[in-house]
């Protein structure tokens, strides 16, 4: 099962009443803005509604959070997936940061408190509480298409970078996990008459 969790609203969400109705309008967009007032706001439906699924959701056995530009910097999130992840050691969350591991301070810290969440940057990661730069070799036969969908020069300049902390560089790789222009089909064998009487008998 997947779950897709806009802790901070979407646009097409309108507030209307107690509830809040996904439309899909020009005009809807219940979202939470970074300003003084975004952890008042995180108070009230539908936002408590969302960060309840949340949690139940890290409390199922086996389950796993992929999380892309959350900063880790929102106290009350983080907390959240603190508490989750020290009741349920069989979940896991993956951050895939932007930024490189020195500048990822927030989601590190609790990547150092919490084994089964990990940080992938840039520059490195802290996987299990270890951090390191990365110290990609050379690839297998056959994977330099995959290696450049996650590992490149961003805008084809400088040092190659791990590129799945963007989330057009996310959306791409899930989208090429499954293209053609990756993963070749086999080709169509010809069966002969032969074939299919040897078959028959």
């Amino acid at each position: 099962m997947v779950s897709f969790v806009e802790a901070y609203g979407s646009l097409g969400w309108k507030a209307e009443g107690n509830g809040v109705i996904r439309s899909g309008g020009y005009g809807c967009n219940e979202l939470v803005y970074p300003d003084h007032l975004k952890y008042d706001l995180t108070q009230k439906q539908p936002y408590t509604a969302l960060f309840e699924r949340l949690k139940h959701f890290l409390l199922q056995p086996d389950t796993l959070l992929l999380a892309i530009g959350f900063s880790f910097r929102d106290a009350h999130i983080t907390a959240l997936l603190d508490d989750a992840l020290a009741m349920n050691a069989n979940a896991a969350v993956l951050a895939f940061q932007y930024q490189n591991l020195e500048s990822e301070d927030a989601a590190c810290a609790l990547a150092f408190d919490r084994p089964n969440m990990s940080v992938y940057s840039a520059d490195g990661a802290v996987i299990s509480g270890v951090k390191g730069k990365w110290r990609p070799g050379d690839p297998p036969k056959n994977w330099g298409e995959i290696r450049a969908s996650f590992w490149a020069p961003r805008a084809s300049e400088g040092n190659p970078v791990f590129l799945l902390g963007d989330f057009t560089s996310f959306c791409r790789f899930c989208a090429l996990s499954h293209s053609p222009d990756i993963v070749k089909e086999p080709e169509p064998v010809e069966i002969s008459n032969a074939m299919i009487a040897a078959v028959a008998e």
